[in-house]
């Protein structure tokens, strides 16, 4: 990879150039200042970065080794508590406290709406992720299996878009209701009146826009559209206001393993903060160009003009601090830490946003959104809050700019939650619940204890319910309601949207104002939930509640007395494996870090590598505790390569594994994962993919 010398650092030239040439122009800032204030920011962070990484190794291994010296005697919580707390894991709570966060963003602090994460590696996606602030709620519950079924192949089904055009009025008479009658009785758009004269907000052309919990509503009226021609009032459509947010992930979701990867990835989120960024691709036969949305506006009706945003508002989100990356090397040699990286790269990008120099504006309060996942504990976010402090300094940016959103995903940032929100107290905007990477830590934590339940198992187990519940009120207890977002996590089955409306409603009700959906079909069907609920009138009864203790949360799902038969470890190991080789190997041979992978039942699974850590560490968690064996293991893999071999057959970039095991690096990184799971630190899969990534672009 060939480097440029810049302050003491040896930078990917590529990286370089992207920044000299297409990221610093505009700023204001100067190529070797910048370079210089890097430099200064690196040798002061890389050090204090690998001594936290060591506090974590320490901790795990002092767990470790309490646990093991009490294997196979019951689980002892008050003990473990106890002890956690000797060790310095669990550290006292702050005294009772309010964030200080200001110039936040309306869809962060005040409105409550659907959430989407998308890989930043991928344009289109971007775009459309970008754009999914508006949604057909026709075209949502005509194309999916929202109304109980699915749309058969072919022409226009009349009678499904009859019931489509039902449920639409039907959601209309409970969010916008009207003085008299219902909206199936209306026979034309001037003839409106609501039983709230308050939630009509403007005229657009052809439209009507509403409000309701806060999101709008906008009713099209074209009688010479296909729909509307039908329709006693010529109703065309009605748009959700849907994805109020959307995360430009730079982590879970992407393969990035070197400066190509990192380069590309930033690239796209300053096209995103200029505004620019466009991509055409071929669909049917055709060239088709996307790019980013305009705003919108409406006429109020003191003749006015409503503008309103076209896009969601975009957080990044950067990698943690575990991984480095050859992207830069500092002057002893050793690679850089890849969050300390992404943490400047990402907001010199968002500088142009914030200084009006793209076509549009993200954040209209002048601030950087970036989500910093997989931090460990107040000292971590500590470090992350002194961090964007330096960038801010590097940057000449007002303290507090650069805000950050908290990933409440490792076990030691749930048990000291509220010392975490105080150590990032003035800049935090987001809490949010991630089930699949805590779930991964919580077996790793445990892993010395004893085996682990059954992966179906874990949702329902004790720790899980202290730990939703928990977020949402300790968050409220530290004042992010009106400031900050609480957020619930991701529905991972895109193409079962009747289960999601059933099952996700659950969010709002929790008091989190956002939660994730994995399209922007599925935030045009969730904004649904937000009518329904109204979050900010329930906050104060959720409040009022007690906050559960940390016995619950500190409960591990150990599988006591368990006495599992061949065929149920033979069945959970194919599930896992299964799970495990169907991502693996579309990040390995592909550079795929997020899509939807179909799972042993062949239902299609939107999968990212969280999904992969708790696979991988329960498959590690049995195999250590004797419930299987080594050769039971390969056999489930050898079993489930071939499985998924098949269910890849369509995709002539495949590279088969059964047929060759041993030639396959995607079928060695997922055995290495789970054979190497009792040592990856945290039970983290970054390092065994990169390595296996690093690999297979050297060969190809």
């Amino acid at each position: 990879m060939p480097m440029t010398p810049r302050a003491g650092l040896q930078v990917a030239h590529e990286l370089a150039a992207f920044i000299e040439g297409e990221a610093l122009p505009g700023t204001g800032l100067e190529p070797d200042a910048f370079w210089t204030g890097v430099a200064a920011v690196f040798n002061r962070f890389a050090p204090e970065n690998r001594r936290l990484l060591a506090v974590r190794d320490d901790l795990q291994a002092r767990i470790d080794a309490w646990h093991a010296a009490r294997r196979g005697q019951p689980y002892d919580v008050p003990a473990a508590t106890a002890f956690l707390r000797d060790i310095g894991y669990l550290i006292d709570e702050p005294a009772p406290f309010a964030i200080g966060t200001r110039n936040v963003d309306a869809e962060v602090a005040t409105l409550a709406g659907p959430q989407l994460v998308v890989p930043s590696l991928n344009a289109r996606f971007v775009l459309n992720a970008a754009n999914a602030r508006w949604g057909s709620l026709y075209d949502a519950l005509y194309g999916t299996d929202a109304l109980g079924d699915s749309p058969s192949a072919g022409p226009y089904d009349a009678a499904r878009g009859a019931r489509v055009v039902a449920r639409a009025k039907a959601f209309l008479d409970e969010a916008v209701p009207l003085a008299g009658g219902g909206w199936a009785d209306l026979t034309d758009a001037d003839g409106i009146v609501l039983r709230d004269p308050d939630q009509f907000v403007g005229r657009g052309e052809g439209s009507r826009l509403f409000r309701h919990n806060g999101l709008h509503i906008e009713v099209v009226f074209d009688p010479d559209h296909p729909i509307g021609a039908t329709d006693p009032a010529g109703i065309s459509d009605v748009v959700l206001e849907a994805a109020l947010s959307t995360i430009v992930d730079l982590e879970d979701s992407v393969a990035a393993v070197d400066a190509a990867d990192k380069t590309a990835a930033y690239r796209n989120w300053l096209g995103l903060m200029k505004g620019d960024l466009s991509e055409t691709f071929d669909k049917g036969g055709r060239s088709m160009t996307r790019a980013l949305a305009p705003d919108r506006d409406f006429v109020a009706p003191d003749g006015s003009t409503v503008t309103l945003p076209g896009r969601s508002l975009l957080f990044v989100r950067n990698v943690g601090h575990l991984m480095t990356t050859p992207a830069v090397r500092l002057a002893d040699g050793s690679d850089a830490p890849e969050g300390v990286l992404d943490a400047i790269v990402t907001s010199l990008a968002a500088m142009h946003d914030l200084k009006g120099q793209g076509r549009f504006r993200n954040s209209r309060a002048g601030s950087i959104y970036i989500v910093k996942p997989k931090m460990h504990g107040a000292g971590e976010c500590a470090f992350t809050d002194a961090l964007f402090d330096a960038v801010e300094d590097l940057l000449g940016l007002a303290r507090h700019t650069v805000k950050v959103g908290v990933m409440d995903e490792e076990r030691r940032t749930s048990a000291n939650l509220a010392a975490c929100i105080h150590a990032v107290r003035d800049r935090i905007v987001f809490i949010n619940t991630g089930f699949l990477d805590r779930t991964g830590d919580e077996i790793h934590t445990a892993m010395q204890a004893g085996p682990v339940v059954r992966k179906g198992e874990i949702k329902s187990s004790t720790w899980i319910a202290a730990y939703e519940a928990r977020n949402v009120a300790i968050g409220l207890q530290c004042g992010l309601s009106g400031k900050a977002q609480i957020g619930k996590g991701m529905w991972a089955a895109p193409d079962r949207m009747a289960e999601m409306l059933e099952q996700k409603a659950a969010h709002p009700k929790t008091g989190a104002n956002t939660a994730w959906t994995p399209s922007p079909t599925a935030a045009t069907l969730h904004a649904l939930h937000y009518h329904q609920t109204d979050v900010f009138a329930l906050r104060d009864a959720i409040a009022a509640r007690p906050v559960p203790g940390l016995e619950a949360l500190l409960t591990p799902p150990l599988a006591t007395g368990r006495n599992w038969s061949e065929a149920e470890i033979a069945e959970e190991l194919d599930n896992n494996a299964q799970g495990l080789l169907g991502y693996v190997v579309r990040w390995i041979d592909q550079g795929v870090g997020c899509s939807k992978v179909p799972d042993i039942h062949d239902i299609g699974l939107m999968e990212d590598r969280a999904t992969l850590r708790i696979s991988s560490q329960h498959m590690a968690n049995w195999l250590l505790h004797g419930v299987c064996t080594a050769e039971q293991v390969d056999a489930a893999l050898l079993r489930m390569a071939a499985k998924v071999d098949v269910q890849n057959g369509g995709d002539p970039l495949y590279r088969a594994m059964a047929s060759d095991p041993g030639g396959s690096l995607a079928f060695q990184a997922a055995r290495a994962l789970v054979f190497d799971g009792v040592t990856q630190p945290n039970g983290y899969t970054e390092p065994l993919l990169h390595q296996f990534r690093g690999m297979a672009k050297i060969l190809t």
